[in-house]
């Protein structure tokens, strides 16, 4: 069958528009946008702030089990479940893996103090799941979520979903700017 040459053809669009007659559109919902993915900053590339932060961070007292989820005294429920829900996007992450005890303690506070200076209100602190003989959970784990405990700016954290680290990583929600230690 020969085409028939001296006939427009429809274009897409138009053919398109042609099946869109009649077509009521959805209302717009109240999602909030998806913020764009967070930067992911190894441990060993974070800029040494010039002035001096202080570690006031203790081993001591910390247990062989790593908590999952930790709020501030003063804080409802609620808080936390905004944060396991996504409330609070990301907005910065740190890796932890590979790095000693000593220098994940130092990697922490230094970008502990980095997302403070920089007005963040919610990181992703990856730490790994660890692995020991015994079969208990690694180290770093355990450490980190207990140093997250203790720092004044962590209001509260929570395991990160499996998209984003599961057990090997805490969502961490930090006071805002405005308010003092």
């Amino acid at each position: 069958m020969k085409k028939n040459l001296e006939q427009p053809t429809s274009s897409d669009g138009d053919l398109f528009q042609k099946a869109l007659e009649g077509v009521i559109p959805i209302a717009p919902s109240d999602r909030v946008a998806p913020s764009p993915p967070a930067r992911r900053v190894p441990a060993a590339k974070i800029a040494r702030p010039s002035p001096v932060i202080t570690d006031n961070l203790s081993d001591h007292n910390s247990s062989d089990v790593a908590p999952t989820s930790f709020v501030r005294t003063g804080l409802n429920s609620m808080t936390l479940r905004k944060l396991r829900r996504g409330q609070w996007p990301v907005q910065d992450t740190i890796d932890l893996h590979g790095s000693t005890s000593e220098e994940a303690r130092r990697f922490l506070l230094e970008f502990l103090h980095h997302a403070r200076d920089n007005g963040l209100r919610c990181v992703n602190v990856i730490h790994g799941k660890g692995w020991r003989a015994e079969g208990g959970e690694g180290i770093l784990k355990i450490r980190v979520r207990h140093w997250l405990t203790q720092h004044p700016q962590v209001l509260a954290f929570c395991e990160a979903p499996a998209n984003a680290g599961g057990g090997g990583a805490v969502w961490v929600l930090l006071k805002s700017a405005g308010k003092a230690d």
